[in-house]
């Protein structure tokens, strides 16, 4: 009798090689009995589920947190920041609304032709099946109810961990997985936020100092050269440069550029030294891929700014009066000219994580984007509510940020209006 007429499932390592994340995940799934969703404890996360554990406590430090700031903030007084952090709420509010109700106006979902589907089968366990459905989506209540219920306003009422939502960080259950959306999700979005990181990076290191050397060395020949280079980022499509980069490295270098991760660490749960060096070795593709196209528009827009700036009388008096021309350049044009990077900052943290579904599909990417783009398709209506809000928050926090920014920039902004 061979091993596999044995019984492959009966044998175990008694020295794995396997990662630590591994054998506890291994050993928890022979060892512990899953209970259904409505039944599911905290204290029965296993250390596979970390991730998703680690996402939702971000989360809630987060709300927490602009919560804890927002009092303070208003404690003191500053009137243009009070106002941007109490439109947070409602605005919030009504985007959570909105993407609730508008997944479900198309007819049908994910559940219902699952359980259409079972009830098809004629298989003697299908009405056990459609019953759990019910049960753990909740079929049988009303959208305010499920509404509620998604974003955790019922907890309020029971404090019981079934009952947590979105301002706990539970973002809900995938209809299409069955599985909790924070563990589907818990490393995806992590990489997602660090690629959009080292994009932003790499986005302002570039423009900046090129849209500075642009408008400087205006009509010389490295400020042609560089606006052929603006255009041409600008008009090729960033799927078709990850093409093309996928191609070259493949016949000119040797070298496979997809993925974020080598074979050997693509399937490892967990992390270790190696995997977050080999991640490093990866990352550079998608973040030169997606900033490709963002790049070559800020460098147009700081050349197209600066030279606005330098053509105004204030820094014609300076010139005059003998400043430095790098401490007069980097004090006040630059400064000025700086002002629509910054309040362009609210929409570029949610398009790098939305805008590169169809990038991260070339380039087989374990990020958010496919994952997102499928439950749309697929009516998935927490999954995609979850990732939709999660988008409009950072977006909100984004304009936050860059409106603070703003404050600290240009000193116009923190002048009060005019009073008759």
């Amino acid at each position: 009798m061979t091993p596999a007429n044995t019984g492959m499932e009966t044998y175990f390592w008694e020295k794995p090689n396997d990662g630590a994340a591994t054998i506890a995940q291994i050993t928890h799934e022979i060892t512990t009995i899953t209970p259904m969703p409505d039944t599911l404890d905290v204290a029965t996360v296993s250390a596979a589920k970390k991730a998703g554990a680690i996402l939702a406590a971000t989360l809630r430090w987060l709300i927490g947190g602009a919560l804890g700031a927002s009092m303070i903030l208003i404690g003191c007084g500053h009137p243009f920041i009070v106002r941007r952090l109490l439109l947070m709420i409602p605005t919030m509010i009504v985007v959570s609304a909105l993407v609730f109700f508008v997944i479900q106006l198309p007819r049908g979902d994910f559940i219902s032709a699952r359980m259409q589907e079972l009830e098809l089968t004629g298989d003697a366990s299908a009405s056990a099946q459609i019953a759990d459905l019910r049960t753990s989506f909740h079929v049988d209540e009303s959208g305010f109810k499920r509404y509620l219920r998604w974003t955790g306003l019922v907890w309020f009422t029971s404090f019981k961990a079934t009952d947590e939502g979105l301002l706990q960080g539970n973002l809900g259950r995938s209809m299409e997985y069955n599985r909790p959306v924070n563990d589907i999700v818990g490393d995806r979005i992590l990489l997602t936020l660090a690629i959009s990181g080292f994009t932003i990076l790499f986005t302002w290191a570039i423009a900046l100092p090129t849209g500075i050397y642009a408008a400087v060395r205006q009509y010389s020949a490295g400020d042609y050269l560089l606006t052929l280079l603006g255009f041409v980022g600008m008009s090729i499509p960033a799927f078709l440069a990850a093409l093309v980069l996928i191609y070259l490295s493949s016949a000119w270098l040797g070298i496979e550029v997809t993925g974020l991760f080598s074979a050997r660490y693509a399937t490892q749960i967990g992390w270790t030294w190696g995997k977050f060096v080999d991640l490093l070795e990866h990352i550079w593709v998608p973040v030169l891929v997606l900033g490709l196209g963002g790049t070559a528009g800020m460098i147009r827009i700081m050349r197209a700014n600066l030279l606005d700036e330098l053509r105004k009388p204030y820094v014609t008096a300076a010139r005059a009066r003998g400043c430095r021309p790098l401490r007069l350049l980097l004090k006040y044009p630059v400064r000025i000219a700086l002002n629509p990077f910054v309040s362009g900052l609210g929409g570029l943290f949610p398009h790098l994580l939305s805008g590169g579904a169809i990038i991260a599909m070339v380039l087989s990417l374990p990020i958010i984007g496919p994952e997102m783009l499928s439950a749309l398709l697929n009516q998935d209506t927490y999954f995609a509510g979850s990732m939709l809000v999660v988008l409009s928050m950072l977006g909100v926090f984004g304009t936050l940020v860059s409106d603070l920014l703003l404050l600290w920039l240009d000193p116009r902004i923190r002048l009060g209006g005019g009073k008759r």
